[in-house]
């Protein structure tokens, strides 16, 4: 992938402890460019910053964005900001719809602000393709989202809002990339909201069974990370006036059921633990707040941005897997 010169340009990745944010922070230190990383360590590990801890163009601020004051100190002098922190996960939102809001609403508009003081030159965020709710049409495009159907939903739907807000009111640029079911390595397998494909990783390994939610025909566009990177880099980069202030669905446009998509992973399991064929998936009842389907048009990333997917599914998967043997067993 090729990108304008960021060399020199002071970029600040919020949450660059977590899954995508530290995948983000290695590929900018790879273009040469100034990397702050703010994080709580809530749902992040330092374990995923340990390579560039001795990088000189790399800086780690230890804070929350729910502290207004650490927001504004993390924006001074900064370019562009990729705003990662948030509080993933539907089940986690219906448990603990408060911290969710305080973190993905409040946590945001204070980055917003900060921005803003700071007179930064884009900020780029984490939206979600959650965003969608009960809208049944296939596959998504931007334009056209239903009722939320999680309170983690509502977050990111809000913070679209926002965003729009305060490009109208305070001309900050903006873009929003809907993240749809992203993976990848470094993501996590551990947790009780650890994400669907790191988790059942972990128990074909094991040697144990994964539960599907439900019969296993809902489908999703699972997205491999270097696309994800893609997106990201194009939207600090583009200097196509019109894509600015837009959401943009971050997908690869395709979609696989959960069924497959765990068929599929105990398949390229096997290659390194003849034994993981054996291990049964089972099923188990539907997950409240979920989206039955979920497949995105990539039109307007590919018009506005030049997006092209590098990766679709079963190669990112097979690129997913070689980490996690490589990295946990």
């Amino acid at each position: 992938m090729n990108f304008p010169s960021l060399e020199n340009k002071k970029v600040l990745v919020t949450g660059g402890a977590g899954f995508i944010g530290s995948n983000l922070c290695e590929f900018l230190l790879t273009q040469k460019a100034k990397v702050v990383c703010l994080d709580n360590f809530s749902t992040g590990h330092k374990h995923n910053l340990t390579a560039f801890y001795e990088d000189e163009n790399f800086k780690l601020i230890e804070g929350d964005i729910r502290d207004l004051e650490t927001c504004q100190e993390a924006c001074k002098g900064i370019d562009f900001i990729l705003h990662q922190a948030a509080l993933g996960s539907v089940p986690r939102s219906i448990n603990d719809p408060i911290t969710t809001s305080q973190v993905n609403i409040d946590g945001f508009l204070n980055m917003l602000v900060a921005a803003r003081d700071q007179s930064v030159k884009r900020f780029v965020y984490a939206a979600s393709s959650s965003t969608y709710g009960d809208s049944e049409s296939l596959p998504k495009v931007e334009d056209k989202i239903g009722k939320p159907l999680s309170p983690y939903a509502i977050t990111k739907y809000v913070n679209e809002l926002y965003a729009d807000i305060f490009h109208r009111t305070y001309g900050l640029d903006t873009i929003g990339l809907r993240y749809f079911n992203v993976f990848g390595r470094k993501q996590d397998p551990n947790g009780a909201y650890a994400a669907v494909i790191p988790k059942f990783v972990i128990q074909f390994m094991n040697y144990e069974s994964p539960i599907i939610n439900g019969d296993g025909t809902y489908s999703r566009d699972f997205t491999y990370i270097d696309n994800v990177i893609q997106m990201n880099m194009r939207a600090i980069t583009t200097t196509n006036k019109e894509a600015l202030n837009q959401v943009y669905n971050t997908a690869v446009g395709d979609r696989i059921t959960i069924t497959s998509m765990a068929e599929d992973l105990r398949s390229f399991l096997s290659k390194y633990d003849k034994k993981i064929e054996k291990v049964e998936i089972l099923h188990g009842p539907n997950r409240a707040g979920d989206i039955p389907h979920s497949l995105a048009s990539i039109d307007k990333a590919k018009t506005k941005l030049a997006y092209v997917p590098t990766h679709r599914f079963s190669e990112g998967l097979q690129k997913a897997v070689e980490w996690y043997w490589e990295n946990l067993k």
